[in-house]
């Protein structure tokens, strides 16, 4: 019983089965019928319309499937698009009830007419479809053909504004053989009465590029009269313009060109002693000539423009370069000495007194100079005379120029002055005692006692005499060279500034300077995401 009723139901899908592929050899058979009969005689060499004197009007649309690359250095662009085209053709038209309700019709495109539809700025040499891919036949005698293709456009990219640029690529598509009067080109969005149109590449299945953004595609129809030939050569031109992204090159290219260029300003902020000054500034000059070599390998070599980072790596070479020069005079200045330098009143003025208060600098003051009661010096010989010598006030750098000290007046009658200690000149008889301090050098006892210890005392202020006028020639040797280091350290500070404000406003003026950075329209390929 079971096994009746399983036979039963197992021939019943036998049947359905049979039926279905019955009806299915019978449309085959119907399709198979109507491409013999359409293909029957027909000549895929001869241009599909009755009379040879018609036009035949070819619509052409563009689908962008990917952006492959943009190849800056050699000008091409490459994309992945499928290129529609449609076009009736009189001889491959059928009335559907004749062949069993067939409405399409899929024949291979090489048994069948197609328009030489070519991309004329070309640029690796297949100018033509290269994937054959099946068309598609109506009743009507519309043909439609979609093949994919990848093309490769030479494209004149304008590195003015790299890598903050916009870049406009075109793909001229026209008929290679035919002239306007026998194949008339349009492009499927057409809108009659008018050759442009605002969007002509399909962006619906477009993956976005990872280093581009597409702003527009619009399309536009030309016909071009050449000299050879009175007929017009219609051709359908299509523009994609694109914007960099600039993430990647910001952080790999602009970002440490900016921090090399402000290490420049802390060349004047090390001492001017430092002999490394000179050393950071070739190091910076080096840095800055690898990243001209790197952007030689990206850019294309012209001598149109010079690219927007091209511009900013110069100003940063010619300020290294300054600074070089710079710091060689500052390192110059900080070590020349009275004996082969004179400072100029008018430096001194400029550089001591001037500028300081300018750049709010205040220059250390000698404390022993400016305390008064430091500045007396008492000199005790080792026969228990004392010398007791004064400076004068100082002036307001508190170094003591404002004339003759004591000392120097004191010494220098000491020198000139045989019988300084009978005259008692200079440091007055008042200063001179006897050994015990208490006996003036002027009763009977002071005289016996200064006739005792006279030689003695000149002996040891001739000596004092000495080694006084030895410090005090260094001293102002110290102080000539004291004020030659303060120049230095103003000239650094006053160039520090300089190269920062300079390098601020290159900065900002030569980069700001890309239309890019203003240009504030939404890339369509978002809008479709």
């Amino acid at each position: 019983m079971f096994f009746g009723r399983l036979s039963r139901t197992f021939g019943i899908w036998q049947l359905g089965w049979i039926i279905l592929l019955v009806q299915d050899a019978r449309g085959n058979n119907d399709a198979k019928r109507l491409y013999d009969d359409l293909l029957a005689g027909y000549n895929r060499l001869i241009r599909p319309v009755g009379n040879n004197t018609e036009r035949l009007t070819v619509k052409m649309g563009l689908r962008l499937s990917q952006l492959i690359d943009v190849d800056e250095k050699n000008q091409i662009m490459t994309v992945n698009v499928w290129v529609r085209q449609e076009w009736n053709d009189t001889k491959l038209k059928w009335n559907p009830k004749e062949y069993g309700g067939v409405e399409r019709l899929y024949v291979p495109s090489t048994m069948i007419w197609l328009p030489d539809i070519v991309l004329y700025n070309n640029a690796d040499g297949n100018y033509e479809v290269t994937l054959m891919t099946k068309a598609t036949l109506h009743p009507d005698g519309l043909v439609i053909w979609e093949p994919p293709a990848i093309y490769k456009s030479s494209c004149s990219i304008n590195v003015q504004y790299f890598p903050f640029d916009i870049q406009d690529c075109t793909m001229k598509f026209g008929s290679w053989t035919y002239d306007g009067f026998q194949v008339d080109l349009k492009h499927i969005d057409e809108v009659e009465g008018t050759n442009q149109i605002k969007s002509g590449i399909d962006l619906l299945e477009y993956y976005p590029s990872v280093e581009w953004e597409i702003i527009g595609v619009p399309a536009i129809r030309n016909e071009k009269f050449y000299p050879c030939c009175a007929e017009p050569y219609p051709d359908i031109t299509f523009n994609v313009t694109i914007r960099r992204k600039t993430l990647f090159y910001t952080v790999n290219l602009i970002i440490p060109c900016v921090a090399i260029s402000f290490l420049t300003v802390l060349v004047f902020y090390l001492p001017s002693a430092s002999g490394e000054k000179v050393t950071l500034c070739i190091s910076i000059l080096l840095s800055l000539t690898v990243f001209f070599l790197l952007l030689a390998e990206i850019i294309p070599p012209t001598s149109l423009v010079v690219p927007l980072i091209g511009k900013y790596l110069l100003f940063t070479m010619v300020l290294v370069t300054l600074s070089i020069v710079v710091t060689v005079a500052v390192l110059n200045v900080h070590f020349r000495s009275p004996s082969a330098h004179r400072m100029a009143p008018w430096v001194r003025r400029m550089f001591i007194d001037i500028l300081p208060r300018m750049l709010c600098m205040q220059r250390p003051i000698d404390e022993w100079h400016n305390n008064p009661q430091q500045n007396r010096v008492r000199i005790r010989t080792c026969n228990g005379v004392e010398i007791r010598e004064s400076h004068p006030a100082s002036d307001d750098n508190g170094r003591g120029r404002g004339g003759p000290t004591t000392r120097e007046t004191t010494f220098e009658n000491v020198r000139n002055s045989a019988g300084w200690l009978s005259r008692g000149m200079a440091m007055g008889e008042s200063d001179l005692l006897t050994p015990n301090n208490n006996i003036p050098m002027d009763s009977t006892v002071g005289l016996r006692e200064r006739k005792k210890y006279a030689p003695d005392i000149q002996k040891a202020v001739e000596g004092v005499v000495y080694i006084a006028d030895h410090i005090r020639k260094a001293e102002e040797l110290n102080e000539v060279m004291e004020d030659w280091q303060f120049v230095a350290m103003v000239l650094d500070r006053l160039f520090l500034w300089i190269f920062t404000l300079s390098c601020i406003v290159g900065t900002l003026g030569i980069l700001l300077d890309a239309p890019m950075l203003f240009d504030y329209r939404e890339a369509i390929d978002k809008k479709k995401l």
